[in-house]
């Protein structure tokens, strides 16, 4: 399904990012990744930047149409956080995570847009954090609730050129760490999530067996954010 296809990734030297695109060349396709960080996976095409910054996404944006001249398939995955209000967060530092996370997916599928082939598709990855927060969390909360509303506005715009949707992923365990029973069991599924759980509806959602999924949002949480919690209620005390 994927054989030949070109998908470019943001932030795919790790976690959900790396987890895709290892799908995406599983299944065939030709990947291209942006990310800060190096990586050791070998892509098609691999460039080192800032997210953050235009001059660098129009350097990704035109190395990746020079060498394969068409795109199929855009994930906007990279985001960080700098903290909130609590923590000291400046006006900088909230700044630099939207542009990072709702910026520079508004500006890729701007600059991809002449060079979709047919049946494309954009998957933005948000983050149950855009429906619901810890204490300090504003900055990356703020971007996740921007790209969340993003992605049915650019569905809207983009009708018919290509699909735009959304991800939101709940707890997702991007280490080798293991978890208590508590952990686990606070999840209807009954685990943490691993990063597989959205790189398999990353793929899903660029296939033609979605071609009727437009402007959505989908929650992959593992029930998490459905389970009402009480006070007191299953043993579960606040601690004030």
């Amino acid at each position: 399904m994927f054989k030949d296809k070109i998908a470019v990734i943001t932030g795919g030297s790790h976690g959900i990012g790396l987890a895709a695109a290892q799908e995406f060349i599983k299944a065939g396709a030709n990947v291209a990744v942006m990310d800060l960080n190096p990586c050791s996976e070998s892509f098609a095409l691999f460039y080192q930047g800032d997210i953050a910054n235009e001059g660098d996404l129009n350097i990704f944006a035109s190395k990746v149409i020079h060498r394969f001249g068409k795109v199929d398939y855009l994930i906007n995955n990279a985001c960080i956080s700098r903290g909130g209000i609590l923590s000291g967060c400046s006006y900088d530092d909230f700044l630099y995570v939207q542009r990072i996370g709702l910026a520079a997916p508004y500006l890729l599928t701007k600059l991809f847009l002449p060079h979709f082939n047919p049946n494309g598709a954009v998957v933005n990855i948000s983050s149950t954090r855009a429906y619901q927060s810890q204490p300090d969390t504003e900055s990356y909360s703020a971007a996740k609730g921007g790209i969340t509303a993003l992605t049915h506005a650019l569905a809207v715009s983009l009708a018919g050129i290509v699909r735009v949707n959304c991800i939101s992923p709940g707890w997702i365990s991007t280490t080798a760490d293991e978890f208590c029973l508590a952990d686990n069991v606070q999840h209807p599924s009954r685990r943490v999530g691993m990063p597989s759980d959205i790189a398999n509806m990353v793929l899903y959602l660029c296939s033609e067996k979605a071609d009727f999924i437009n402007g959505e949002n989908i929650i992959i949480d593992g029930g998490m954010s459905k389970q009402m919690i009480y006070h007191n209620d299953h043993s579960w005390k606040l601690e004030a």
